[in-house]
């Protein structure tokens, strides 16, 4: 038990690097993308940025749901565990705002995508869509922050 329960903790390590890490790295290089105007790079970082959160974020964060609750089980805690509770919650609210962000993200790429091949600017709607994801990042950083102090230091709440 000890074994399985040592190789889940490097595994949920590792994806919660990888969830944490493609999570800023995609929001900085969508930032700087949007920030040079230039609808060619928006287009092409937006695409990207797609790639990148359906293949590491998508089964990381997978990854994080089952390693985690394996680790659980193997501890025997209970879900109500108020320091795991809480990051169960976190995990949640970072997982409601995500979701949305990825509708944002595809749709975000296919209106520069057309943008760009129309040779046209980037409509009102895409100012829009790109707020709502900018505003979507702050509480899932957040969160995830909260649930890296929880799992860390697992206080008595």
């Amino acid at each position: 038990m000890i074994q399985i329960y040592f190789i889940l903790k490097i595994i949920h390590i590792i994806s919660a690097c990888v969830l944490f890490g493609t999570g800023m790295g995609t929001a900085f290089y969508m930032l700087l993308a949007n920030r040079s105007n230039s609808i060619a790079i928006i287009a092409i970082a937006t695409g990207h940025v797609v790639k990148a959160d359906w293949i590491f974020t998508t089964s990381s964060g997978i990854i994080q749901a089952l390693t985690g609750f394996a680790m659980v089980h193997l501890l025997g805690f209970s879900l109500l565990t108020p320091w795991l509770l809480w990051a169960i919650i976190g995990y949640c609210i970072a997982g409601a705002c995500w979701l949305p962000v990825v509708y944002l993200q595809i749709q975000l790429h296919k209106i520069a995508k057309e943008s760009y091949l129309q040779q046209q600017s980037l409509p009102a709607k895409y100012y829009l869509y790109y707020r709502y994801w900018f505003i979507l990042g702050w509480p899932a950083f957040i969160a995830l922050i909260m649930v890296y102090y929880l799992m860390v230091a697992m206080p008595v709440l």
